[in-house]
């Protein structure tokens, strides 16, 4: 099988442990593109913390696209044109609030280059770190968020908040996509926006079979991106579950999974 696009997720996949592409990787990367395939950065990262990362893997050179807020977003690295765009309401986003503050959990969205959140938190701090943007601090986050937004993170103690993701589901899983990414990180879009059914939608556009899609994850917000390419692949940190539905695991993210996986499946080396 001939693959013509890959499409990633980042922390914990891409990444390494110290949150850099490794020198391997990015080569392997590059020479994966200049061969026709269409590398596509996957993740539930806003924009504007995926652009640095676009750029060093030279994606704007060779056509290549960013997939972001867990699919909320498809830009074309070459023009930064939105192919694609799906927000939540600015009430989604204070129904999400009232749960988060029903439940003593914290809650961030975006707007912009910002990160904005009512309370501060350990959780939040790494989202901030991670993405490099400005978190916001308000005094009234439904005053502030007026406008529809792509995405909200409701975060807390990881096993306080599987439970919690259970009860979201239980009581709006059929008007959000909900997924916990990292221990802490519960994100939500508006139900059917998922790396999975964005993948479908680019490939659809490129002219791309779904066959000819691999896939790559650690967490479960990747397990529709993982169910919906031609071929699944966990590194080897994923998560059980995630290793599970894959069809190829690949080395951890801090040895090279993803240039060991172009070598295998795209240069035959």
């Amino acid at each position: 099988m001939k693959f013509k696009a890959i499409f990633t997720d980042l922390d914990d996949t891409l990444l390494t442990s110290k949150g850099i592409i490794s020198k391997e990787d990015k080569e392997m990367i590059i020479e994966a593109q200049k061969k026709g395939v269409k590398f596509i950065l996957a993740s539930g990262r806003p924009t504007f913390a995926m652009l640095n990362l676009s750029k060093e893997l030279e994606l704007d050179k060779y056509k290549s696209y960013i997939l972001s807020f867990n699919g909320g977003v498809v830009m074309e690295c070459s023009n930064n044109k939105i192919l694609f765009e799906e927000a939540l309401s600015k009430e989604d986003i204070h129904k999400l609030y009232d749960f988060s503050k029903e439940n003593k959990l914290h809650i961030i969205t975006y707007f912009d280059k910002d990160i904005i959140s009512e309370t501060t938190s350990e959780y939040i701090d790494v989202e901030v770190n991670l993405t490099g943007m400005n978190h916001r601090l308000v005094k009234d986050f439904k005053m502030e968020v007026n406008r529809s937004a792509i995405k909200c993170i409701i975060l807390g103690e990881p096993s306080y908040l599987k439970k919690m993701e259970k009860e979201l589901k239980e009581k709006y899983g059929a008007e959000y996509s909900i997924a916990i990414s990292k221990p802490f990180f519960l994100e939500v879009t508006k139900r059917g926006i998922d790396k999975g059914n964005t993948l479908k939608r680019l490939i659809d556009k490129l002219n791309i079979k779904q066959e000819e899609t691999i896939a790559v994850g650690d967490s479960y917000n990747d397990l529709s991106m993982l169910n919906a390419a031609g071929l699944a692949i966990a590194v080897d940190n994923a998560k059980p579950e995630i290793k599970e539905v894959a069809d190829y695991i690949t080395t951890s993210n801090d040895e090279n999974g993803m240039a060991n996986l172009i070598k295998k499946y795209i240069l035959n080396i």
